[in-house]
Order: C-alpha cells, then structure tokens, then sequence
C-alpha cells in the first residue's frame, strides 16, 4: 500500500542509525588507545593496531559510499511503500552490522577467508538492497517525484555494482589467499555501467 505522507520521517530514521553505527566504527581504536601505557612509544601502538585501523577506513568509506547513494535515491521519492520499508530495514540491519566484521578485522588481523566472506556478504546483501530501492523506486508512479526520475546511469550504476559485489563474496569466500583482494573488484563497477549505457545506445543511434 503506497504512503502519501513525505518520506522525510523514514530519511530521517536512516540518518540517525547510519551516524551511530559510523560512531561504533572507532570505539574499538579509542579503547586500544586507553589500554596502552603512557610512557609507551605512540607509533609502536599505531603499528600494532594497523589491521584496526584498516578496518575503520575501510568500513568508514563504505557506510559513507551506500549513505551517499541512498541519499541520491531518496531526492526521487515523493512516498513510500510496506515494500520500501522493508527493503530500507534490511539496508540499515546491513549497516548496523558492518562494525561486527570490522571489529573482528582488527581482532584477528583480517588474516581470514570466513572473516573477508562474511564482510563482502554483508556489502553483497547491503548493495542488493540499494538497487532493490532503486528498482521499487524507478518508473513508480506512487513513489517517484514526477519532475525528477530516476536516471538510466543510476540504475546502471546500482545493477553492476551489486554484480561486482557478487563476485567480490565469490572471490572473497571461496577462493584461498584472495581475503579483502576481492574487494578490488568493486572498482571495477564503475566503468561496467558506463560500458553497459553506451552499448544500449550504440543500436539506438545505428538505427
């Protein structure tokens, strides 16, 4: 059942818990730093809690990826959905439990295949949501703002960045000594969508 009211009380929400779960990302580093003695060498403490900070980085750039992309899909929603809720909970469950891996990063050093699996399955599930949303979204007229649609390089964006993640989990879980390697492959998702539009426009203008 579509919602007329504004979607502005659901952005809302999903920028509080997005805040939180950025701030949990560094509570493990602010305790390593209290457990250290102060006549200790500060680099040393650095040097030793690398895989910690890896991890912060990583999982910063990551909540602050899908928060931009979710952000951009919400300035085309003028309602919502039972079905956009759905899909925007299971988004934030996804986000909400990204500090779990990331912790467990530090903790062991991120020297295991189950550890880079279970992150890369978290930003599989999490991108599946984005372009899920993006999908519900586009071409609905309930749901998107009439003036500003959602565009074919954003759908095209949203499609094969969920594809890289698909192959990022494959490489990440099964394939031994890959671990974080395979999330390179997300970079890769970028130019896949520019190839995909100009190859769906290449018959249009033969023709």
């Amino acid at each position: 059942m579509s919602m007329t009211r504004d979607p502005d009380r659901l952005v809302l929400f999903t920028d509080a818990v997005v805040a939180i779960a950025v701030t949990l990302l560094i509570l493990p580093l602010v305790e390593a730093v209290q457990d250290v003695p102060k006549d200790s060498d500060p680099w040393t403490m650095i040097h030793e809690e690398k895989s910690a900070i890896f991890s912060f980085l990583l999982s910063f750039a990551v909540i602050a990826r899908f928060w931009l992309v979710h952000h951009r899909v919400f300035e085309h929603v003028k309602a919502y959905n039972t079905v956009m809720i759905q899909l925007n909970m299971l988004w934030l469950l996804c986000i909400v439990v990204l500090p779990f891996p990331t912790e467990m990063i530090g903790h062991f050093d991120g020297d295991s295949r189950f550890i880079a699996g279970l992150y890369a399955a978290n930003l599989l599930v999490l991108s599946a949501c984005q372009t899920g949303l993006t999908l519900l979204v586009r071409g609905h007229r309930k749901l998107e703002v009439d003036d500003n649609p959602i565009t074919d390089p954003e759908v095209a964006g949203s499609i094969t960045f969920t594809a890289s993640a698909l192959i990022a989990f494959l490489l990440a879980a099964l394939v031994p000594d890959v671990r974080f390697y395979a999330l390179l492959v997300l970079i890769l998702s970028g130019p896949a969508a520019q190839l995909i539009l100009r190859l769906r426009k290449s018959p249009a203008s033969a023709a």
